[in-house]
């Protein structure tokens, strides 16, 4: 198994252990859209806690990557992602968070789906 297929695994796993749902091809489509940020250990996650970490989400992903409108919707979208992935979490995986963005705001097409 490649290092990306274990990414990917890892991901599919920390979904399913939290009960949310996801097509394993849309997550390994996500996944290799974040390029080699996904094997360096800070830039793997988001942390849901920084208003900044959030701002980058917004602008770098959901406005440029999905061709979002910034708008309120966007941060609430951010917000209920956080939530059902668990404040508590430490390890908020942003290919798992960035899934669930594109599910959110049904922004499957952007990767083909």
């Amino acid at each position: 198994m490649s290092k990306f297929d274990e990414k990917v695994a890892l991901y599919k796993k920390f979904m399913d252990d939290r009960n949310l749902r996801s097509n394993t091809e849309l997550l390994a489509a996500v996944t290799k859209g974040l390029g080699p940020s996904i094997y360096k250990a800070d830039a793997e996650t988001v942390s849901g806690s920084d208003p900044k970490e959030l701002a980058t989400v917004k602008n770098n992903f959901l406005i440029k990557k999905l061709g979002l409108t910034d708008s309120k919707e966007l941060d609430e979208g951010i917000e209920e992602v956080m939530e059902r992935i668990g404040k508590s979490e430490r390890n908020k995986y942003r290919a798992c968070v960035y899934y669930m963005l594109v599910k959110k705001f049904d922004k499957e097409s952007v990767y083909g789906f």
